[in-house]
């Protein structure tokens, strides 16, 4: 068992280390600029408190390293999808290795949109909201570091989520899902993306909803995506029952 698993991690660590190196190289040219991306980042807080509220930190070089990192996986989001398309490409048929372009493209399209929408809707209304609360009570936000840290988590959170669409596209294209599927799934899908927005935003019902509304139109959208792709067929059905009937009249023959 080990030893036919040992090829794909060897392989997996190979894509990983790969992707790993380029986000390193596009870090470190971040972290020249890392003054004007603190700026970028504090933009949609300072536009709702007034004023400065960071009093104080671990050390601006652990700050300006950690949204270089963030900012340097932003830059390499096209190589880590071609990284992860290499990884399962050898699965796949040659019809279907075709979608390489494609896929890294759209995907990293939609990663993109998801931490915009992050940055210039999420953010500034969450903040808003959780200011309205404690910024009259209590220190929200003591430090940059920490900021920073949510502001990534954020973003982060919200692009993975918008790569829905493109996983089930992908997944229809392989004849894995159809739209039938994901109709009946619905209820559960709900329930999954509530508790997927509970984990990636900071603990507020607006960022949640923020986060989950757009997460079940994108289901939605995914449904009819899918439709178009890979259709429900109803003759499988059919074929599953007549599957089952001839294994009914076969096991009554067999008993007399």
């Amino acid at each position: 068992m080990f030893d036919n698993l040992k090829p794909h991690l060897i392989e997996l660590r190979k894509r990983l280390g790969i992707s790993v190196v380029v986000v390193i190289a596009f870090a470190f040219i971040a972290f020249g600029f890392n003054q004007y991306i603190i700026a970028f980042a504090k933009a949609p807080l300072m536009d709702v408190v007034s004023g400065d509220p960071f009093i104080g930190g671990i050390g601006i070089f652990f700050t300006a390293l950690k949204i270089s990192i963030f900012t340097g996986f932003l830059l390499a989001l096209p190589v880590v999808f071609s990284q992860i398309w290499a990884f399962i490409a050898p699965g796949l048929y040659d019809n279907e290795k075709k979608y390489v372009v494609p896929f890294v493209t759209i995907s990293t399209f939609m990663f993109l949109v998801g931490a915009a929408f992050a940055y210039y809707v999420v953010i500034p209304l969450g903040f808003q909201f959780l200011w309205m609360f404690a910024g009259n009570l209590v220190n929200f936000l003591q430090t940059l570091d920490e900021y920073i840290g949510i502001f990534t988590k954020i973003l982060f959170g919200f692009g993975v989520a918008f790569e829905l669409p493109v996983i089930l596209f992908f997944l229809a294209v392989l004849g894995l899902i159809d739209d039938k599927g994901l109709k009946d799934f619905f209820g559960h899908a709900v329930l999954i993306i509530f508790v997927f927005a509970a984990l990636l935003t900071p603990p507020d019902v607006i960022t949640q909803l923020l986060m989950a509304g757009p997460l079940i139109l994108l289901y939605i959208i995914s449904i009819f995506i899918v439709r178009m792709v890979n259709p429900y067929k109803e003759e499988d059905d059919d074929d599953d029952n007549n599957k089952e009937d001839n294994v009914a009249v076969d096991e009554q023959k067999q008993l007399k």
